[in-house]
């Protein structure tokens, strides 16, 4: 049964007219992209972007990781005992502080950099953007996430 809206709906409600709706499906095509890519390999898309942060900067603590992927501890730590247990990477305490936890890519997180290399254009392609409208686009993108970081932590969110 369906129910009818007792008021007419505002336009500035209207699911369509949203643009957190408009980036979160975005986020979700994006994910579902790549999984011709990752699903072979036995990669998540959250996986890949752990690979992505390795491969600029291997040995990083769980906390360094967890800053750009705006991921915390708890949310990581299985997502990396999953990918340690599949061989991707190793973990082990930081010698200077053992209360850290350093995580590294084994031989396999390295060599599938070659075979991932592919991934951006193609999915530049799928989207039907450019290079110079992907980057335009992202930079949008991070300016709005900026932008809702600072008031959220102001407290105007």
């Amino acid at each position: 049964m369906t129910r009818k809206a007792s008021t007419p709906t505002p336009p500035q409600l209207r699911l369509d007219n949203q643009l957190c709706f408009a980036v979160y499906a975005a986020a979700h095509s994006f994910a579902q992209a790549y999984k011709p890519f990752l699903d072979p390999v036995g990669l998540t898309y959250p996986q890949y972007l752990v690979l992505l942060e390795l491969w600029e900067v291997d040995g990083r603590t769980v906390k360094q990781l967890g800053e750009p992927l705006f991921l915390d501890s708890g949310t990581l730590t299985p997502m990396l005992k999953r990918m340690e247990a599949a061989g991707w990477i190793v973990r082990r305490r930081d010698v200077q502080d053992e209360r850290a936890v350093r995580v590294t890519l084994t031989e396999k997180g390295r060599a599938f950099q070659k075979e991932a290399r592919r991934i951006p254009a193609a999915l530049m392609c799928a989207g039907g953007l450019d290079v110079a409208a992907v980057a335009a686009l992202r930079g949008r993108l991070k300016r709005v996430a900026a932008n809702l970081r600072e008031a959220a932590k102001a407290g105007e969110a």
